[in-house]
């Protein structure tokens, strides 16, 4: 039980307000401090409830020292504007419990108000970041790095971990802030949030959950929900999931991320009841409905049913270019050319990588173009935007230690040269279970996955195998990413090299059983079915 509870109030005396603040012992009632002053009008409350904290603070026995250090005024802290601090605090509070296109409006009114309030900056930051829109992102979390000089501590330390994380990409840094900032103000539930989903995207999952689980006990919200969802799933412990997801509902937290990891854990659990209920939630919602059309383009890829993968893209696509977010419209696109280049359609995945980079070339939208690029066959393309990627990004911990190095190791089977790929793969091996952006809430294992075919075409079938089985064994980390019905292939092609006919026999029925509804023009769906009858 806390010792002591600190009230406040505010009076309305003509024109003028009295601000008092007071120190109570939790246990007798007893007061253990007063302070109170007058703000001579509205524009005045906040410098007079600065000047009420620092006469608590001395009166409750803070050492003169201590009171130096921490006595930035409030109005240079946060805002000189009272009504910037309510559009900003109203927007924290409708992003944690509805959704980051609703919290929008409130962060920009917040610096309509004032222009150099710096937090607001950073919420606005994250809330586009959360949208997938990474240049508005960058934008305004670098106009609050630049402003960092004006605020508290607390609110540096928040400023520079965002700054780090969605800017310059350097998660490790941004944790350290994140962990200077939860040691100074443990009951700061964002920070506890934002390092929680930051161990997600390096794939520390088990210490991610317990960073989720610390933000909840402080103020239940559902975007921590959602990331300890995930963090559930990448262990494998779905009904542990489950039970958050109820949890979060029983709070009535009706926010986008719950329902999207709602979705996953259905996908894994082959309940399409669940899958339906969620992506009929999420029509008609701005920031949402577009993101789960993607998801749902993705499950019908993974079972091979390209032609419905293709028009819930385009519907993806769509519903983004009417909410005006051409990057996130240019991400949906780019993910589908990823997926044409792994089914053998090279043309199309090219001319997809370049509708996508015609809309945005925004870092999501490079990487995921790149990628898809190397994977058709467009060495030339690919190493354009690889070389401006590492130019633009070369701090950056999952462009440099995952993205670079499955595009390059890409490249490198593109020039027949595979032992170059398991070479350049060696720099990945630490993050290829990781969620890394812009796979939010799942993960796709890319490295295992070229790594494999790397091996394969060098003729080492059992370690091609070994890379292929990473797929089966970490579903929660795949989730519905086509890759993963794949995986099965590729460990069928592995055991035939390796003349284990019985196991390739057995690992090619079950990709055929995944696929049994796939649309049969296919590339790699044809060619499966000739390996297979050569098998016979």
């Amino acid at each position: 039980m806390p010792k002591g509870l600190l009230t406040g109030s505010i009076a309305s005396i003509g024109s003028q307000y009295l601000i008092g603040l007071k120190a109570v012992n939790c246990q007798t009632g007893d007061t253990l401090a007063s302070a109170e002053a007058t703000a001579e009008n509205r524009d005045k409350v906040l410098k007079a409830l600065g000047d009420v904290g620092n006469q608590l603070r001395e009166k409750l026995g803070e050492s003169l020292t201590s009171l130096e250090k921490y006595n930035k005024p409030l109005e240079q802290a946060t805002t000189s504007s009272l009504e910037a601090l309510k559009a900003f605090s109203d927007g924290r509070r409708v992003q944690n419990e509805r959704s980051d296109a609703d919290a929008l409006p409130y962060h920009k009114r917040a610096l309509e108000l004032d222009p150099n309030f710096a937090r607001a900056y950073a919420a606005l930051g994250v809330c586009y970041s959360n949208l997938n829109q990474s240049g508005l992102a960058a934008e305004h979390l670098k106009k609050a790095y630049e402003l960092r000089e004006r605020v508290s501590d607390r609110e540096r330390f928040y400023i520079e971990a965002t700054y780090y994380g969605f800017v310059t990409g350097e998660v490790e840094k941004a944790n350290q802030s994140y962990a200077q900032l939860v040691q100074a103000y443990p009951d700061d539930f964002a920070a506890h949030t934002n390092l929680g989903n930051n161990l997600n995207l390096l794939g520390e999952y088990e210490k991610a959950a317990v960073e989720m689980r610390l933000s909840l006990q402080i103020a239940p919200g559902g975007v921590a929900y959602s990331n300890l969802i995930a963090s559930y799933l990448a262990l494998n412990r779905p009904d542990e999931a489950k039970a958050v997801f109820q949890e979060a509902q029983s709070r009535k937290l009706d926010i986008p991320y719950v329902h999207l990891a709602r979705y996953y854990l259905a996908f894994l659990q082959g309940d399409a009841t669940a899958m339906q209920e969620q992506t009929a939630w999420a029509m008609g919602k701005a920031g949402v409905e577009d993101w789960m059309l993607s998801i749902q383009a993705d499950t019908e890829a993974y079972y091979g049913r390209l032609a419905k993968a293709r028009d819930y893209s385009q519907r993806a696509v769509e519903s983004a270019m009417r909410n005006n977010a051409k990057e996130t419209a240019a991400l949906w696109r780019a993910n589908e050319s990823l997926r044409e280049a792994e089914f053998g359609n090279a043309a199309r995945a090219r001319q997809g990588a370049t509708d996508a980079l015609a809309l945005s070339a925004g870092r999501p939208v490079a990487l995921l173009s790149a990628l898809a690029l190397a994977r058709a066959g467009d060495v030339g393309q690919s190493e354009k935007l690889l070389e401006k990627l590492n130019r633009e990004y070369p701090l950056d911990t999952t462009i440099q230690g995952y993205w670079l190095p499955t595009v390059r190791a890409a490249l490198q089977l593109d020039r027949r040269n595979s032992q170059g790929a398991i070479e350049v793969l060696q720099r990945a091996s630490t993050y290829e279970s990781a969620e890394p952006s812009p796979f939010q809430y799942f993960g796709a294992i890319y490295p295992a996955y070229v790594r494999g075919q790397a091996y394969h075409k060098m003729g080492r079938a059992l370690q091609a195998a070994t890379e292929f089985q990473k797929f089966l064994d970490r579903r929660g980390v795949i989730m519905n990413f086509p890759l993963g019905a794949l995986a099965h292939l590729g460990r069928a092609r592995a055991y035939a090299l390796a003349n284990d006919n019985s196991k390739s026999r057995a690992a090619y029925q079950d990709f055929f059983g995944i696929w049994k509804d796939a649309d049969p023009d296919i590339p790699i769906l044809k060619e499966a079915k000739a390996e297979y009858a050569k098998l016979q």
